[in-house]
């Protein structure tokens, strides 16, 4: 499961245990300054913001090609893009700073720290490890044409599956981007999965806004999406050759984000799919 979901709302859950870490470390904090110490509230907070901002620059650095054009794009979060060890490290140093400063504050931050990031780490792992390896789900599409086309035919190739809809903001500003991996990187095969819209509408759109997209398919009902645990648009899913889920991207892709979640298809074989929907490959 990639979302929770309530209703019409639906969040990402890698999002919801950042948080709940960060909510636990608040709460251990306290509990423990109340034995004896200076409540760490504020300064678990402000190292959280330190640690974020140091995961998002290691990101920018990392993918500096991507992103030296347009600054723009460096503070623009909505990609996703930051390495997590990067601002562990920080973090973990400003809070090593603020005990050594700040006598009171080194039992209450430290159990605070350490509770956080070890639910952070275990909670990550296992939700990593839940998901990687989910197989491609068994279910079947129509192709422009208006043909009833398998999923699974698709496999035997490093595969990109992106859910969008039209009426997506995300899914609109990211689609230029997956349209230039799509023609720079043959090896891999990208499937726009449309969710819930008319062939008709979605045509229009790709006209007017100039966009070649080689397999764009269609799910009315959006069973794709509750197959593999995401109601969120858009998600981006990431398959080997053998059709397990290597990777995932629930939101915004940029450039440098996109790059980063395909970098596992470097130890993937390159072959193509053998689609029996020949119209659609």
């Amino acid at each position: 499961m990639l979302t929770l979901t309530i209703g019409t709302f639906a969040i990402a859950l890698n999002h919801i245990l950042l948080i709940s870490a960060l909510i636990l470390a608040t709460l251990v904090g306290w509990r423990v300054a109340k034995r004896g110490g200076e409540n760490p509230e504020s300064v678990l907070f402000s190292l959280f913001l330190l640690g974020m901002l140091a995961a998002r620059i290691s990101f920018v650095l990392m993918y500096w090609n991507d992103y030296r054009n347009d600054w723009l794009l460096m503070v623009d979060l909505r990609d996703g893009g930051f390495l997590a060890w990067p601002g562990v490290v920080v973090l973990v140093l400003g809070a090593l700073a603020y005990g050594w400063r700040r006598p009171a504050l080194r039992k209450p931050l430290s159990a605070g720290v350490i509770t956080g990031l070890v639910f952070w780490g275990m909670t990550s792992l296992a939700l990593n490890l839940y998901d990687k390896g989910s197989q491609l789900p068994q279910i079947t599409l129509r192709n422009a044409n208006g043909d009833v086309v398998q999923l699974a035919d698709y496999k035997g190739g490093p595969l990109v599956i992106n859910l969008w809809a039209t009426w997506c903001p995300p899914c609109r500003r990211e689609m230029p981007v997956l349209e230039r991996a799509q023609h720079q990187q043959p090896d891999v095969t990208f499937l726009f999965v449309n969710q819930a819209e008319s062939m008709q509408s979605v045509s229009t759109f790709l006209a007017t806004q100039g966009l070649t997209l080689d397999n764009v398919l269609f799910d009315a009902s959006g069973r794709l999406g509750q197959a593999v645990g995401s109601m969120a648009l858009p998600t981006t899913l990431f398959y080997s050759a053998d059709g397990r889920l290597i990777n995932s991207h629930l939101g915004e892709l940029s450039q440098a984000s996109l790059a980063r979640a395909m970098e596992p298809f470097d130890t993937v074989p390159t072959r193509k799919p053998t689609c029996q929907a020949s119209a659609t490959c």
